[in-house]
């Protein structure tokens, strides 16, 4: 969601901390400020919309202090205003917050009634306020804050200038991820490992509950309880990633094609290719053949994969599966047994609902396994078990080398569940192993389709609605295509099973709907030409991506036929997730849309 920095530098710090802020645009913002301290003088620079306007406001009156917060908002609370930009500050005090405050309506009447004067409509000046109610009284600031931290409900993560003191940075966390760096005479933090990345790669994650007081020198740690604790210091890789758009136009284009590379990359994390077999980079701490029953959990695109990955466990692991959207699951309550097996996918690591949901099904003894983005997230940490993917840094909102990346991981656990299991062979596994190998390039050839899809784009950019039809896997393949094209285009699309056509969404169909069918040649590829005929009958414009021998068979007039590769159909939704992606991409270009940061939409969504 939003994204915050703090610097206790040696020099000006207003240029780095703008710096850090565009490495965070990925999060999604409406908004972006910087507070410094200077002297004893607190002094904030805001601005609405991109962080080219603020870089403008720095312009016209620079900041010179050596300490300083900075942050870039996704307005919850209050219209994306100057006004209601962070930081958010009283004489004494400056703060920056990512998460939701959800007693801040109380906090502000009480405060309010104490002669506070507050400015703005968000929930994060209550913090503000609070902090400076104790520090009016004379408390210092560390005593400051350990007061207000437990009146404060909801998710944050919080960073702290105060006047008076320059070599003083104080941060806390509950919900929303936070991270220390660590420097020579610096110190830092930020909202993840991409924002520290061009000061330094010593970093250190505070755990739920910490909060941390730092000076150029030292770092204390305090937990929920406050006591002094002592925090994992990692060295962090995100510096080594090339966080730019090389020479494409949008990062979203530039994940795209990365994905043979990033998937490859993932694929010989799990799979030791020289002999064919499914290799997990850890053993499980439990036996598939024990499991009764997994269930897999997650939110957006990442539940879409693994809705694909239900189809695969069943079919090569005979093993049920059970798939939820976090959100359902955690307020649902589903009866649990103890030493089954729980899924949880995200990108981030740190989806609130996911996590949510991850610590309700280990309060209830199941095994626990993730699969993320982010080996030092929260899910990740707070798991019995983590399968990384190695997407490496994803900074367009929409999601794409991510959720193929998922995909692969998935894959491979997939095919190790039904050797474990006995429901595979050696030759079976040698043949999905092998099938699995093929992936990178046949996503390179997919990409090949580009011209073609773009071509497209220009037709499908005049539409108001779309639908996407798929069978089998390709079924949840449909629901992410139409979640991509709604998420960046703004297009209304829905995704549905080919099958339920005639059960309500034939309705729709005239000659102005374009209707995008994801139809590998399989063994349901017959009965999905027959509602291709009842949509082609209707007058719908079919967009049909196929196989070559697909292409031949369907025998039925279409818009657009994109031929894919031949492949064998179990996997294949990876490698048609190049031309969904593309689709929408290329759409939301012609529309003119922020492709990378769409409206209203965040990359990690840490609160609820």
């Amino acid at each position: 969601m939003c994204g915050i920095i703090g610097i206790l530098g040696r020099g000006p710090v207003a240029e780095q901390l703008v710096d850090s802020l565009k490495r965070l645009e990925y999060r999604g913002y409406d908004s972006a400020g910087v507070a410094t301290l200077e002297g004893d003088h607190l002094d904030r620079r805001r601005a609405e919309g991109k962080l080219k306007n603020l870089e403008a406001r720095l312009r016209e009156a620079p900041l010179k202090g050596h300490t300083g917060i900075g942050h870039t908002r996704w307005a919850t609370h209050g219209k994306p205003t100057e006004g209601n930009a962070h930081p958010h500050a009283t004489d004494n005090v400056a703060v920056v917050h990512n998460g939701i405050i959800e007693n801040f309506r109380e906090l502000r009447q009480r405060l309010e009634k104490g002669g506070a004067k507050f400015t703005s409509e968000t929930d994060t000046e209550v913090i503000a306020h609070l902090v400076n109610s104790y520090l009016i009284k004379g408390a210092s600031p560390q005593e400051a804050v350990k007061a207000a931290l437990p009146q404060l409900r909801g998710a944050f993560a919080l960073a702290f200038v105060f006047r008076n003191h320059g070599d003083l940075l104080i941060g806390a966390r509950r919900g929303s991820p936070l991270a220390i760096g660590y420097g020579k005479g610096e110190m830092y933090l930020g909202s993840d490992a991409i924002a520290l990345a061009p000061f330094t790669d010593t970093i250190s994650y505070l755990d739920d509950g910490d909060w941390v007081v730092l000076t150029r020198e030292t770092g204390v740690i305090y937990d929920a309880q406050n006591a002094a604790v002592n925090r994992e210091v990692l060295k962090s890789g995100a510096s080594s990633f090339l966080v730019d758009k090389a020479n494409y136009r949008h990062f979203m284009a530039k994940e795209i094609h990365e994905q043979p590379e990033v998937v490859g990359h993932t694929l010989a994390r799990y799979v030791d290719m020289a002999t064919e077999r499914v290799s997990l980079p850890q053993k499980l701490p439990f036996d598939f053949k024990n499991i009764q029953r997994i269930s897999i959990t997650a939110c957006g695109t990442a539940s879409y994969a693994g809705y694909i990955a239900k189809y695969w466990f069943e079919r090569l692991a005979r093993v049920p599966v059970e798939l939820d959207v976090a959100s359902e699951f955690r307020y649902r309550e589903p009866p649990l047994h103890k030493n089954d097996l729980a899924i949880f996918i995200s990108q981030s690591g740190e989806t609130a609902d996911t996590l949510a949901a991850l610590r309700y099904a280990k309060s209830h003894g199941l095994h626990t396994l993730s699969v993320v983005n982010v080996p030092t997230s929260t899910i990740a940490r707070e798991s019995e078990t983590v399968l990384p993917t190695l997407a490496g840094p994803e900074i367009g909102v929409a999601s794409t080398k991510a959720f193929t990346c998922q995909l692969m991981v998935l894959a491979a656990l997939s095919v190790a569940a039904g050797k474990a299991r006995g429901a595979l062979s050696d030759a079976d596994e040698t043949k999905l192993v092998h099938a699995l190998i093929e992936i990178p390039r046949l996503m390179a050839s997919a990409l090949a389709t580009e011209p073609q899809v773009e071509k497209l784009a220009r037709d499908l950019s005049k539409c108001t609605d779309v639908l996407y039809l798929g069978r089998g896997t390709s079924y949840p393949l449909a629901l992410e295509g139409a979640l991509k094209l709604k998420e960046i285009s703004y297009i209304h699309a829905e995704g549905y099973a080919a099958g339920e056509l005639k059960h309500g969404p034939i309705a729709l169909i005239d000659e102005k709907m374009p209707v995008v069918v994801i139809a590998p040649y399989d063994q349901v590829f017959e009965k999905t030409v027959s509602n291709m005929q009842e949509v082609a009958a209707r007058g719908g414009q079919i967009i049909l991506m196929t196989d070559a021998k697909g292409a031949a068979e369907a025998t039925i007039q279409s818009l657009v036929t994109i031929v894919l590769p031949d492949m064998g159909a179990i996997f294949a939704p990876m490698v048609y997730a190049v031309p969904v992606q593309l689709l929408a991409y290329h759409t939301a270009v012609v529309m003119g849309t922020d492709v990378d940061q769409p409206r209203n939409l965040a990359k990690s969504v840490t609160v609820e």
